[in-house]
């Protein structure tokens, strides 16, 4: 009969060449480090046929919220932040023009911190919301329409968009990448650091992290090209526009890494473990979604499967990446399937809990 090992590493093979999935790596970790798993399949590099292996760097899009947030709740112990403060108490007032204006109510300079960080500032999202009139930044990065978009440009685009609703309202929350691109910018404010500096001095280098960084496709690192990401089974060739994302979704890392770093959040090696009982204060987002202070919850309801389904707690990313922990099965998990696809990674995360119970 297979361990738990071999079925999770078969569980991998059996993915590719399934839907425009190319590549996959995955690490499980039980809380206790019995288990302990990296694996990998496919092809890596379609141009040169490198294989993906459990070392190859991978985009990890949105998780990088994580890192984010961990960054602003570091800071806050340290007194050098407030969550309840106006984001205009560390951010220039011309900088926040017009961003939030709902219903004729111009909530612009109102928004707090905390709101960015658990995404009930009610802002518009520059990456998918559509305007009056033309195509979305992300219909057009699918298109194949590759462009920078850094803060300004962001700022500018969110101002033509209409806000979900105004900053705070009960129950209510709306993912939207500004909110972190903002928070971004307030670290930097108070640090005087770019954010590749601040991930590597708050985050990577203290968890010994050496192949995690924040990506720029104008300085690539040596051997360190990161797998390649599908849409519609053909590469998606996005360069510019994930080198601008930054504080929402820029940094590139491994499976192991990831690990360390999920590992690192959940048990206080960050920020004082006792925030974590309020940052899991959930608002939904989309079904089956809540999110909280940097982090998702996701359970699908028991009708959806035949046998109790676990909840899990972490984050995803666009390109199939994930970071999550299962309280109820005592379980990291980190991965990516490379394929831009939205649903597809969080059945398969409930696969492997099944692969290995």
């Amino acid at each position: 009969m297979p361990n738990k090992t071999q079925k999770l590493q078969s569980l991998l093979d059996s993915q590719v060449g399934k839907g425009g999935l190319h590549n996959i790596v995955v690490a499980v970790q039980s809380y206790d480090k019995s288990l302990d798993f990296v694996g990998a399949a496919g092809v890596a590099d379609p141009a040169t046929g490198a294989p993906m292996t459990p070392e190859t760097p991978y985009f990890i899009a949105s998780v990088t919220k994580m890192y984010t947030a961990a960054i602003i709740l570091e800071l806050h112990e340290q007194k050098r932040l407030d969550l309840e403060a106006l984001v205009s108490d560390y951010l220039p007032d011309a900088l926040l023009e017009g961003i939030h204006v709902y219903k004729g109510v111009d909530y612009s300079r109102q928004l707090k911190v905390s709101q960015l960080v658990n995404q009930t500032s009610g802002l518009a999202d520059f990456e998918t919301d559509k305007p009056r009139r033309g195509k979305s930044v992300l219909d057009e990065l699918m298109a194949g329409h590759d462009r920078t978009i850094d803060t300004a440009e962001a700022l500018r685009i969110t101002c033509s968009l209409s806000p979900h609703f105004a900053p705070g309202t009960p129950g209510r929350a709306y993912y939207s990448n500004l909110n972190y691109r903002l928070l971004g910018e307030i670290i930097q404010s108070i640090t005087g650091k770019p954010m590749a500096v601040n991930f590597e001095e708050r985050i990577c280098a203290p968890l010994g992290l050496q192949r995690t960084y924040l990506y720029d496709w104008t300085k690539p690192r040596p051997g360190e090209q990161p797998a390649t990401i599908y849409l519609n089974n053909a590469p998606a060739n996005v360069p510019q526009y994930l080198s601008s994302n930054v504080s929402d979704g820029g940094l590139v890392s491994t499976a192991a890494e990831l690990m360390v770093f999920l590992r690192a959040f959940f048990e206080g090696r960050l920020f004082d473990k006792a925030f974590l009982e309020w940052m899991t204060r959930w608002n939904p987002i989309f079904f089956p979604l809540r999110y909280g202070y940097g982090l998702m919850y996701f359970q699908l309801p028991h009708y959806f499967w035949i046998t109790p389904l676990p909840g899990f707690i972490g984050h995803s990313g666009s390109t199939g990446s994930f970071a999550f922990a299962c309280p109820s099965r005592l379980l990291y998990l980190t991965r990516t399937l490379n394929v831009i696809t939205p649903a597809r990674p969080f059945f398969f995360m409930m696969n492997l809990v099944r692969a290995i119970s």
